[in-house]
């Protein structure tokens, strides 16, 4: 997110501050790609390009990287569901990075993505990913390329798409749009998705969502951009009202059954989860409506992301199956509760989003615990509704810091969520400290989680997947610091009936 000017402020990534629990920064000037910035302008770039041996287990460390990832996305093939793709940033290293794998999971390769050519004597560097499948089995790959002057700051940001035809394997086809100068629009947060259903008029068209900060989340509002020739080129147009103030981040597009496609983003200054749609595939947006009001803004510094803040954002999907709630739209996102917690809360809307269903929490009733980095993936098989966050109830410091991945689930849009909630992390990860020692040189403080964490779901099967610092103090041969700092794990849920 566009969130610049405190971290320049605090220029020496933050170390020895800690900022109070629960405190709101609503602040719009703080990237995630900023301190991999300031790393980069300092050091250089890592030329470490991973350890080819996979640790596989209950819990599959999918990165097996020196330095640190954060921001991590999956997606899979609904033509062959055992293979998928997943990215994250890197924040050591110039490139985004791609994972692949083709067993469901159980084992994963490592691509990094495609940078265009520097501009005189300053350098680029890619920011979150995000990635998705069409119904040709092309995977996407989208992210922010950052354009960094010799000395001279931020020139530019430009969206990219690159393209893989072997299931994220190779990127060979590279798309960049929307440039913008650095002291005009920062593009921030892109997502993505594509239109894979057999019966609709713009099928496999390719449709990405991103605000275009001016100087921080606003002025520029959000924008989607669609292609309909599988990447090659793409047209820009605006989502939210133009006469608004465009203060918005976190905008997610999704697609209906019939070809719809609908984006919702987190509109701090109204301190709304607000929505649109089209029905031309993108090309012309109704007016904006809320999915609901909330009560935090835009972040907050909670103990297990003091330094970050957990990103309020929405994450949305579908129902794309037969069932009988087939073109259900379901909208997930963090908020807080009366007693100052976080927690993930959930609405659907059986009329096109017309309408909403009011805001309801989508986990296990438990006081003081934090939840945070959620997404959210409908089944189009099974139609069940499946929601992955990070979780501090396994917390044995007494402060918050721990945290897990768990996961829970809406059965084909009926009766209640999941309860108990089902814990994906096999070991708890503290981002705080490493055995009580405050800074700890194995986490990345300017970072930490990032913004999101990814799930995907089909056929009744889920991966999510996540950063965690569990390897923190693992030496690993050839990295700049000597350890492997956070690294990206995935996991399988495989719910019976």
């Amino acid at each position: 997110m566009s969130r610049i000017a405190t971290l320049i402020a605090t220029s020496s990534l933050c170390l020895a501050f800690v900022a109070p629990a629960r405190a709101q920064t609503n602040n719009p000037n703080k990237p995630t790609w900023w301190d991999k910035y300031q790393f980069l302008t300092t050091h250089g770039a890592d030329t470490c390009v991973g350890d080819p041996a996979l640790k596989v287990g209950p819990n599959v460390d999918v990165s097996n990287e020196c330095g640190p990832q954060s921001e991590t996305y999956v997606t899979l093939n609904p033509a062959r569901p055992t293979m998928l793709a997943g990215g994250s940033n890197e924040i050591f290293r110039l490139p985004m990075r791609g994972y692949f794998s083709a067993d469901g999971g159980s084992t994963w390769g490592g691509v990094d993505l495609p940078l265009p050519i520097a501009k005189g004597n300053g350098l680029n560097f890619g920011s979150d990913p995000t990635l998705a499948f069409d119904s040709s089995g092309n995977v996407f790959y989208g992210y922010i390329v950052v354009y960094v002057g010799n000395g001279n700051g931020i020139n530019a940001t430009a969206m990219a798409v690159a393209r893989s035809t072997d299931g994220g394997r190779t990127y060979p086809q590279f798309t960049l749009f929307s440039f913008e100068g650095g002291s005009g629009h920062f593009n921030d947060k892109p997502m993505i998705t594509t239109d894979a259903n057999p019966a609709s008029r713009f099928r496999d068209s390719v449709y990405v969502a991103w605000d275009a900060a001016t100087g921080g989340s606003s002025g520029g509002g959000v924008r989607l951009a669609r292609s309909t020739d599988h990447g090659a080129t793409f047209t820009t147009v605006r989502v939210d009202d133009p006469r608004g103030q465009g203060r918005a981040i976190g905008a997610i597009p999704f697609v209906g059954p019939n070809g719809e496609v609908y984006v919702a983003w987190n509109d701090y200054a109204a301190n709304t989860i607000a929505f649109n749609r089209s029905l031309d595939g993108g090309a012309t947006w109704s007016t904006p409506r809320i999915v609901a009001s909330k009560s935090l803004p835009f972040d907050i510094a909670i103990p297990a992301e003091f330094n970050r803040g957990a990103l309020v954002y929405p994450a949305c999907d579908t129902d794309r199956s037969t069932g009988p709630h087939r073109g259900r739209l379901y909208c997930s996102w963090m908020d807080l509760t009366p007693a100052g917690n976080t927690d993930i809360f959930w609405s659907y809307s059986d009329d096109g989003g017309q309408t909403w269903s009011a805001a309801a929490a989508a986990t296990d009733r438990l006081a003081n615990v934090d939840r945070f980095n959620h997404w959210m993936s409908v089944d189009p098989v099974t139609g069940d509704a499946n929601i992955s966050f990070y979780d501090t109830r396994n917390d044995t410091t007494g402060a918050r810091f721990m945290t897990d991945i768990y996961f829970t689930q809406l059965r084909a849009g009926t009766g209640s969520w999941l309860s108990p909630n089902l814990r994906v992390t096999d070991v708890s990860s503290n981002e705080h400290d490493c055995n009580g020692v405050f800074p700890c040189a194995a986490i990345n403080y300017g970072n930490q989680q990032g913004d999101y964490a990814g799930l995907v779901s089909f056929g009744g099967v889920s991966h999510p997947i996540w950063t965690d610092g569990r390897n923190q103090l693992n030496p690993f041969g050839g990295c700049r610091t000597g350890l492997a700092m956070e690294e990206v794990f995935s996991a399988t849920i495989d719910r019976k009936p």
